[in-house]
């Protein structure tokens, strides 16, 4: 009886890791809203003012504006897979799956998320840190230099764009462990973490 409570208590533990994980995914989903206008803003400049600037004659754009462009869909992209895993949008081969009970479901995506996808991320954080550090500037001798720019005139840093490699994994390791935790309360009988994942994969991504 002990053990059961005990564990019981560790259970509820790491469901409130899990929201407060699904919490600051959520955020990141709200701040990328404005990042999409951003994009979009710096697109319809960069188009306009090509044109425009042909007309007229005169330079109205630059390489860094074109690269911010770009920098900005780079960072949607890298910050999205979290959002995304959070609300079950990723592309499924699902004609068996959607027919499933909650718990089958849940074991599967417990043992591919523990297995695969968790294991994937910290690869990825594994292989990346070292072309990072070396954009930001690490000599071989373990001392510093300048980072890295673009090669183009007027160009942008490329490390602090690279860094949100980084970032991106660490995040969607953050919203794999979340999921793995959700996934493992269903197993153990937890239907309301049932109903409550079922509505969250069901609303609409507010980005698309």
């Amino acid at each position: 009886m002990y053990r059961a409570q005990t564990g019981d208590l560790v259970l509820q533990a790491l469901l409130k890791l899990s929201n407060l994980i699904d919490s600051i995914i959520e955020k990141i989903g709200g701040i990328l809203n404005w990042l999409v206008i951003a994009t979009i803003a710096v697109g319809f400049y960069n188009v306009i003012a090509r044109y425009i600037g042909r007309f007229i004659g005169m330079k109205l754009s630059s390489n860094g504006l074109i690269e911010l462009q770009w920098y900005l869909f780079s960072i949607l992209f890298c910050l999205g897979f979290a959002y995304i895993l959070k609300h079950g949008a990723n592309v499924r081969v699902d004609f068996l799956y959607a027919n499933w009970n909650e718990k089958r479901k849940a074991l599967v995506d417990f043992i591919g998320t523990v297995t695969l996808l968790i294991p994937f991320c910290l690869i990825g954080i594994w292989v990346t840190i070292n072309p990072v550090l070396l954009s930001w500037g690490l000599l071989p001798d373990g001392t510093w230099g300048t980072w890295e720019v673009s090669s183009d005139a007027d160009g942008l840093p490329r490390a602090p764009i690279k860094t949100m490699v980084i970032v991106a994994f660490v995040l969607l390791l953050l919203q794999s462990i979340s999921q793995a935790i959700k996934y493992f309360a269903i197993l153990m009988g937890y239907s309301q973490v049932a109903r409550a994942l079922k509505a969250e994969t069901e609303e609409n991504i507010p980005f698309e």
